[in-house]
């Protein structure tokens, strides 16, 4: 009778796990290809010096609170160059093709999560060693625990090229092949120094060189899926342009732009979403987006869709109330100013800090012409902080050209933030506007793709005036927030 019990629970468990299976076969199909990743690989070959191995590790797991984690988000380099999204993995590529010691030869080697059926009824579906051969098409995949014993000869190496150790990689002793016993085993492997700046050999500046050189340059491949990023960031901040309305909270525009990403795929967002009311939007990474009611200020909504991994960032800058206030529309068409100036500098070949120079300058002497300013100088008292970045795989992406090249993406996203109590007429206070969009750099100039969600004051304010899908939609109390007598 016990045998039988034991084996309907047995049945049971892997009806459950098959179950599991099934309801994940019904995926998106315009995941970047194995053949991208592949050729990833092949570019960094290219550029990796001569007698050099280069070793990508996954990113830790983190946690949430007590035992509960986050949703797992791979290391955008192990991704890159591997497709594979899954942690405690390690990925070995070699310059030039290693000869097997008792086998064929090979040029990369990937460490992958071992399959255990019991672990993937819990956390999810694991992709093995198998996986890793046919979904993204390595000829050589091992499980974590055969790293230790991988017979890989580090010594003979001029250069072993990694990126620096997280100090978060926490233990499990529950399993000899986490991603602390990759990195251990690693270090007693290639004998890595406690301080690896002071040896040539080892090399994590080189790590993040190549990298920035492949990264910073889209293939069409990356463009197909930060255009669906970018698209999708500006649909969400339409929408709420349609819905917004004084009596609402930060937190409730929060979930409406994420609520339109996930509708049009998006899996996450790129970083933790900005919407500032007043004030708060002169924080410039506020994220508390704790204000109950918005009110008639302006609400400044820097929020960004990431897609099968590849993150746009857009912000918008709206009267809550639907019409722009004298004071609120200069400033506002300052940095719109500004935007335009330094998009006028953007091409093939620009240097960064021409864009730079130009927003600023146009920030400075607008400042000073409305009196908040006494002399250009001090324009970073309300302008604090860079004008532009890459995008990609981070929000903040990979580069290391000083200058502008064909395929790069980048943003450009001038502001002006006037906290309370500055050293102005009281009549700015408050206000806080950025203005942030994505572009494409091309050969002869550029290419907007944020163009989706309109910039211009009058633009703004039409968009406000339409009707939205969720104008009808009331909240009903909470019964838990009634008073009860006793």
């Amino acid at each position: 009778m016990k045998k039988n019990i034991y084996r309907f629970f047995s049945i049971l468990a892997v009806l459950s796990f098959t179950i599991t299976l099934i309801a994940q076969d019904d995926l998106p199909t315009d995941y970047l290809s194995k053949e991208f990743h592949a050729g990833r690989r092949d570019a960094l070959r290219k550029i990796m010096p001569d007698n050099s191995v280069f070793v990508v590790m996954a990113f830790p797991t983190r946690t949430f609170s007590n035992d509960v984690d986050y949703l797992y988000h791979q290391n955008p380099d192990m991704y890159y160059f591997s497709g594979y999204k899954e942690p405690h993995s390690l990925l070995v590529i070699f310059k030039e093709e290693q000869k097997g010691a008792d086998g064929p030869s090979y040029k990369e080697l990937i460490f992958v999560q071992k399959k255990d059926q019991r672990a993937e009824q819990w956390t999810g579906r694991r992709l093995g060693t198998e996986g890793a051969k046919e979904k993204l098409g390595f000829t050589y995949a091992y499980n974590g625990e055969d790293f230790k014993n991988a017979k890989i000869d580090f010594s003979k190496f001029d250069k072993i090229i990694f990126d620096r150790f997280p100090d978060d990689a926490g233990i499990d002793n529950r399993d000899n092949a986490d991603l602390a016993d990759l990195i251990e085993q690693f270090k007693k492997m290639a004998n890595v120094p406690a301080e690896t700046s002071k040896d040539s050999k080892y090399d994590t500046r080189l790590f993040r060189e190549l990298t920035g050189k492949l990264r910073e340059i889209k293939t069409p491949e990356e463009m197909d899926l930060l255009r669906k990023a970018v698209e999708i960031s500006c649909r969400g901040q339409n929408e709420v342009m349609k819905a917004v309305h004084p009596g609402m909270s930060e937190l409730e525009i929060q979930g409406l732009h994420e609520y339109v990403h996930k509708k049009y795929g998006a899996e996450e967002v790129g970083y933790g979403s900005i919407v500032g009311a007043g004030a708060n939007g002169c924080v410039l990474h506020y994220m508390e987006n704790s204000k109950t009611k918005i009110g008639n200020e302006m609400l400044l909504m820097d929020v960004g869709a990431e897609y099968h991994g590849y993150t746009a960032d857009v912000t918008r800058t709206i009267p809550a109330n639907g019409k722009f206030s004298r004071e609120q529309k200069l400033i506002y068409n300052l940095v719109y100013e500004a935007q335009e100036a330094a998009f006028k500098t953007l091409k093939d070949g620009a240097k960064w800090d021409d864009a730079t120079i130009a927003a600023r300058d146009v920030i400075a002497e607008g400042l000073v012409k409305l009196g908040i300013l006494k002399n250009k100088s001090e324009v970073w008292t309300y302008y604090p902080h860079g004008l532009s970045h890459h995008i990609g795989l981070d929000v903040h992406d990979r580069g290391f050209s000083r200058t502008l090249k064909k395929d790069m993406v980048i943003t450009i996203e001038p502001g002006i933030y006037i906290p309370p109590n500055s050293n102005c007429d009281k009549k700015w206070w408050g206000i806080a506007v950025r203005i942030e969009d994505d572009a494409l750099i091309t050969e002869k100039g550029y290419e907007l793709l944020s163009i989706f969600s309109p910039r211009k004051v009058e633009d703004i304010e039409k968009m406000i005036a339409e009707k939205s899908a969720l104008d009808n939609f009331t909240v009903p109390k909470l019964k838990s927030a009634e008073k009860k007598a006793f």
